[in-house]
């Protein structure tokens, strides 16, 4: 966690495009990986950073705008899908 504040603090007094995290959650309990995605809310609304996550969490991963996956539909073919979260939910509602 503290690894992680130091990152969020040099991201708020100098922001850059894009930032990538790869599996920062894995070690945090469901309380700090909430408090985690708080933060990353409040990092996104302040600056102009984009955020790629790379994580298996399902906290994580259910707070996301969009999420990437590979999947293997049949042996030695990977396929890349991509599902817009705020789009689904839509089409939930409306069916």
């Amino acid at each position: 966690m503290t690894a992680l504040a130091l990152i969020f603090a040099v991201f708020l007094t100098n922001p850059a495009p894009i930032c990538v995290l790869d599996e920062v959650d894995a070690p945090l309990d469901d309380h700090n990986v909430e408090r985690f995605c708080d933060m990353l809310d409040e990092m996104t609304k302040s600056t102009d950073t984009r955020f790629v996550i790379i994580t298996h969490n399902p906290i994580t991963m259910a707070r996301m705008n969009r999420l990437y996956g590979v999947t293997m539909a049949e042996r030695g073919v990977s396929q890349l899908v991509s599902v817009d979260l705020g789009t689904a939910v839509q089409f939930r509602e409306a069916g």
